[in-house]
């Protein structure tokens, strides 16, 4: 629940999932949820409980199990999944969100230390347990945007898997339940 990551190819496993998606979470201390688990969100650090994970660009190396986390230019994280990368990944982003005026750690101290979770490999922590890749079209934003009168309203807020064009607005949502074709997935 972090920053998307653009990316021009998608692998589509057999189980539907994304390769490489949500494949890490920052879990709180005080979860009662085994680190390798599927939980809802209010176990972690995630855009819903701390909006201010927004301003952060995120790259994650998945051949290297290094992850990069900046803001405005600034390196917070550069680490690889081993234990100390995973200590200091947990104690930058710590920081990072106790400065933070909206955040789920002042009023909760025993959700600290927040825990790396996650092999870095495994597409595991999505939305839903079933892990359902999401899409929307364009033109669906478009009328999203103009109801809400924000030209500028970002397709990344929503934080699909894939966005497409071409379409009537909503016309996506007729789609549940059937099957669609994107390349040879």
């Amino acid at each position: 629940s972090f920053t998307p990551e653009a990316c021009e190819v998608l692998t589509v496993l057999d189980e539907g999932r994304i390769a490489g998606d949500r494949v890490l979470g920052l879990r709180f201390a005080n979860s009662e949820v085994q680190d390798d688990a599927w939980s809802k969100k209010h176990e972690f650090v995630a855009l819903v409980n701390t909006p201010g994970l927004a301003r952060l660009k995120l790259r994650f190396n998945h051949e290297a199990l290094r992850l990069h986390i900046s803001l405005e230019g600034t390196i917070l994280v550069n680490e690889v999944l081993d234990d100390n990368g995973r200590k200091q990944i947990a104690s930058s982003i710590e920081n990072y969100v106790l400065q933070l005026d909206e955040n789920p750690l002042s009023s909760h101290p025993d959700r600290l230390p927040l825990r790396v979770v996650g092999d870095g490999m495994t597409s595991r922590y999505q939305d839903n347990e079933a892990g359902h890749i999401t899409l929307h079209s364009r033109e669906s934003l478009a009328a999203v945007a103009a109801a809400v009168g924000d030209a500028d309203l970002s397709e990344l807020r929503f934080r699909s898997n894939i966005a497409i064009e071409g379409l009537e607005a909503w016309e996506e949502q007729r789609w549940v339940g059937r099957k669609i074709r994107i390349g040879q997935v």
